[in-house]
């Protein structure tokens, strides 16, 4: 609907300005939108007070002309008004509004679908948590903003991959074999202190317990350097196993699984580096390699190779991030925790220097997650290793409300997450809010079989019923969908989905507790089971992207 005013606005515009009404043939770009205020229509335009400058005119003025070159040859327009400074305001004839739910049925799960991507490569990289501990709740936030901006990209048209990055080589995972080995000698009978610096959770003492059970003592009496290296390959191996299955679990898979240290075997950190040598990107100080990222927009340069001859996390994200351009993606989206803000200026530099374009490197910022329970907080202290995982969370309160909730805020505003709440089977639960209207739509259709009506089989001359301001409210609601889509699509910005569901069960709840469906009136019955049928598609539609199921009874 806002296209065909869209449309209607620039053919008058054009007809006014051929016949000289209008000066200037430049038309800015303008907004149609919904007013705040439903007395002020269903839609609104801004076209004339944009066009004042350029025109030498009177907004107002403006808008007269305008309406005075108005053709809505659809007949979708049931009256049009001046407003304010100059504000174009649309009422909609409540029939224009009935080819959505036309729409909705003819295209079932793929109403809403697109082609603005036009198949553009676009690598969504998430969670990539080190293998050195099960993930927690913050790490559940960022899984299920990556998860549905996937989702959402590749339902409008773009070619999406998913990848997790896992951060096994380095200090971290030396930290992880030897926090292992010295829980290993403990078990093994030897007095030795575990250093602050090393990882404290119970999960550690369970995986050197493993290691006892399969090598005895064996380890003691080998070199321990080897030890360390041997405990921590088999520490990552077993955490990252666990990683594997909490995601999957969750609801969330990828298509590949990039290993870091496979950077080092095949020598791509090594050649990377050469590379930028040569381009003059790199340059030695006091013993170090440094990459010249001031020269791209960032604070200052950054070390890549230190004056020990070791490399940074940051070599080696230049190395990762070069490999996914080489094989063939045309823009990375990143999802970081918000604690890596500074980071993002020297990895968008690095991008530039290869040549690359700015925007082809994007990054999404997870705020921090508070865990509530009846509005108290839970301790989540990592540092003493009482943590609450992932894992935890969905067992107690299932999938499909971690992941609604999750997405109930912008993930750059902190979340508060209260498990009393996800898990109650009431209007104040989110995700149960918006389940229980599908829930109940497939009830409502299930007693107009036992009535012998099908609901499926209404005609086209009985949507002229659907005259209800309750009943607009929704179909409006309906046709906002694709646009909704698309703008999150555009914005990667995952809660616009969730706001959209939360308003439309809103709608709903209101009409069916102010109107029948199955009435005594065959075609009005009809009519609304149509309008409610195409809610509830709308609803399984939007709750797939979220990855939420839409059960059929609660």
């Amino acid at each position: 609907m806002k296209e065909k005013i869209r449309q209607i606005m620039l053919y008058a515009a054009e007809k006014a300005h051929n016949t000289e009404q209008l000066p200037s043939g430049d038309f800015p770009d303008f907004v149609i939108e919904e007013p705040k205020n439903p007395i002020h229509g269903d839609l609104s335009c801004n076209l004339a007070m944009l066009m004042a400058k350029m025109q030498k005119m009177a907004p107002r003025k403006i808008a007269q002309i305008l309406l005075d070159h108005t053709d809505d040859a659809e007949g979708i327009i049931e009256k049009k008004e001046i407003a304010g400074p100059g504000f174009i305001n649309f009422f909609i004839r409540p029939a224009a509004w009935l080819p959505v739910l036309r729409r909705i049925h003819a295209q079932g799960d793929d109403y809403g679908r697109s082609d603005m991507g036009k198949g553009e490569k676009v690598q969504v990289e998430f969670v990539s948590a080190n293998p050195t501990g099960p993930l927690h709740v913050g790490h559940g936030r960022g899984a299920a903003v990556g998860d549905t901006v996937a989702n959402i990209l590749s339902f409008c048209g773009y070619d999406v991959q998913r990848e997790y990055y896992i951060n096994d080589s380095g200090r971290q995972i030396r930290t992880l074999g030897t926090s292992v080995f010295i829980r290993y000698q403990q078990l093994c009978g030897k007095d030795i202190p575990l250093g602050g610096d090393c990882y404290q959770g119970d999960y550690i003492r369970d995986i050197a317990d493993m290691i006892r059970n399969e090598k005895g003592d064996r380890l003691l009496s080998g070199d321990a350097e080897e030890a360390v290296v041997l405990c921590a390959r088999f520490a990552a191996d077993f955490i990252l196993s666990g990683i594997r299955e909490d995601l999957e679990s969750f609801g969330v898979r990828f298509d590949r699984w990039y290993s870091e240290q496979s950077l080092f075997d095949a020598g791509k950190v090594e050649q990377v580096m050469e590379n930028f040598r040569k381009t003059g990107n790199l340059y030695e100080k006091e013993g170090a390699l440094w990459f010249r990222t001031s020269d791209y927009g960032d604070e200052k340069d950054r070390v890549v190779v230190r004056s020990n001859g070791q490399t940074t996390y940051f070599a080696s994200d230049i190395a990762y991030h070069q490999d996914k351009y080489e094989r063939g993606l045309e823009r990375v989206v990143d999802v970081w925790g918000a604690d890596h803000h500074g980071y993002i200026p020297r990895m968008r530099a690095s991008v530039m220097a290869s040549g690359r374009k700015s925007e082809q490197f994007q990054v999404i910022l997870i705020q921090l997650v508070s865990l509530l329970r009846d509005g108290e907080p839970v301790a989540m202290s990592s540092r003493a290793g009482e943590f609450v995982t992932l894992k935890e969370v969905v067992d107690e309160v299932g999938k499909d409300a971690a992941r609604f909730i999750f997405l109930t805020r912008h993930y750059e505003s902190r979340l508060d997450f209260d498990l009393a709440l996800a898990k109650k089977k009431s209007n104040d639960n989110p995700v149960y809010y918006v389940q229980y209207v599908h829930a109940r739509i497939s009830s409502i259709m299930e007693k107009a079989r036992e009535r012998g009506i099908a609901p499926e089989d209404w005609q086209e001359e009985y949507l002229s019923a659907l005259t209800e301001a309750e009943e607009i409210r929704l179909m409006k609601a309906l046709s906002l969908y694709p646009e909704t889509l698309e703008t999150a699509a555009a914005m990667m910005e995952p809660h616009r989905l969730s706001y959209y569901l939360t308003d439309l069960a809103s709608l709903f709840h209101s009409y069916y507790n102010k109107h029948k469906v199955l009435t005594d009136l065959p075609e009005t019955t009809a009519a609304r089971l149509c309008l409610i049928m195409a809610v509830r598609e709308v609803i399984r539609n939007a709750l797939s992207l979220l990855g939420v199921s839409a059960p059929e009874k609660m």
